[in-house]
């Protein structure tokens, strides 16, 4: 009997541990899942206001050089990449028209002298005698131009830039050789859009920078700015001249051009709180204020280092979400890690 109650016993307690396991299987366990963030107060400062824009570099004046009339090329004394100096011969045509047109010309002034002479002894007018002194003239005019285009010379000091012909070839529509002056200056283009052309003007300095060159700047002047928008792009048009005496630069160089329109006081923001939308351009920041994040569409301005200028969106003193953005909705609560 004494066996019998035993066993009982344990068989009760077996049941009561089994039951409390059960209990403690089925309790919930509550998880805070409010997200949790890194914030950081913005602050207005003083943003120098710059801009840059890209161009290729451009000869300050381009000569193309080409006869006044279809000819044989007979010779072609440079080729591209050559520097030319003033005055220096480039080319040779085919001289026979010139050879025909002198021909004539003599026989016009042996003409001219005749009459001349007989108009001395009283024997000749002067009718004539002016008649054959314009046509003199015209043909002396007419052999020169020949002349000046059957040796072709260069006009200015400069490179090479294109040359579209060989000896032997007759002219076309093209140049025979294009000259680029770079001395004493070269140019670049740039394209300034229509709320920036109120800050550029004429005679303002920039500083241009070279890929050819890393870590060097170059000092350029606007000297030109065209008074009509390209409609198609909204800008306008502006010419930097860009010192060049020791011919460094060369046609083709890619430049970059940087403007400096002074400061303006604008709220700075670190870059990690700058989010951009899916599906769009837009860009925004998490504002956090008493507990509660809200969504703000941003416009930026300048990138500066690890932070960007904003020109609206955020107000002085704000708190904008740095880190923990993937979690935020706009509205929703969260918590300062």
């Amino acid at each position: 009997m004494r066996i019998h109650s035993i066993a009982l016993v344990s068989a009760a307690l077996a049941l009561t541990a089994c039951s409390c396991s059960e209990e403690k299987s089925t309790e919930t366990v509550e998880v805070d899942e409010t997200p949790i963030i890194e914030v950081s107060r913005v602050s207005t400062q003083e943003v120098d206001q710059k801009q840059s824009y890209t161009a290729n570099v451009e000869a300050y004046n381009s000569n193309n050089i080409s006869p006044a009339s279809v000819n044989r090329i007979k010779s072609i004394t440079v080729d591209v990449g050559d520097h030319v100096k003033r005055g220096q011969i480039l080319a040779t045509l085919d001289a026979s028209t010139a050879t025909q047109q002198k021909v004539n010309l003599d026989q016009i002034e042996r003409d001219y002298n005749r009459a001349l002479q007989l108009l001395n002894i009283g024997s000749g007018t002067q009718a004539t005698v002016d008649q054959l002194r314009a046509q003199l003239d015209a043909a002396q005019a007419q052999y020169d131009n020949i002349l000046e285009n059957t040796t072709l010379t260069s006009p200015v000091s400069g490179v090479v830039t294109a040359r579209n012909y060989d000896p032997g070839d007759v002219t076309g529509s093209m140049p025979i050789l294009t000259i680029g002056q770079i001395s004493p200056n070269v140019k670049v283009v740039i394209n300034i859009t229509e709320a920036d052309r109120t800050k550029v003007n004429r005679g303002d300095n920039v500083t241009v920078t070279f890929d050819a060159f890393p870590g060097e700047e170059f000092q350029g002047t606007i000297s030109r700015i065209y008074p009509q928008v390209d409609t198609s792009t909204r800008t306008f048009q502006a010419e930097v001249l860009i010192p060049n005496s020791n011919e460094r630069l060369f046609p083709g160089m890619f430049a970059r051009v940087n403007l400096s329109h002074g400061t303006q006081t604008n709220v700075v923001v670190p870059d990690l709180a700058i989010v951009k939308q899916t599906g769009s351009g837009n860009r925004y920041v998490y504002i956090y204020k008493n507990g509660i994040v809200t969504f703000s569409l941003v416009e930026l301005g300048q990138r500066l280092d690890n932070a960007y200028e904003v020109l609206s969106g955020v107000a002085d003193g704000d708190s904008v979400v740095v880190s923990g953005q993937s979690r935020l909705t706009n509205g929703c609560t969260a918590k300062l890690k």
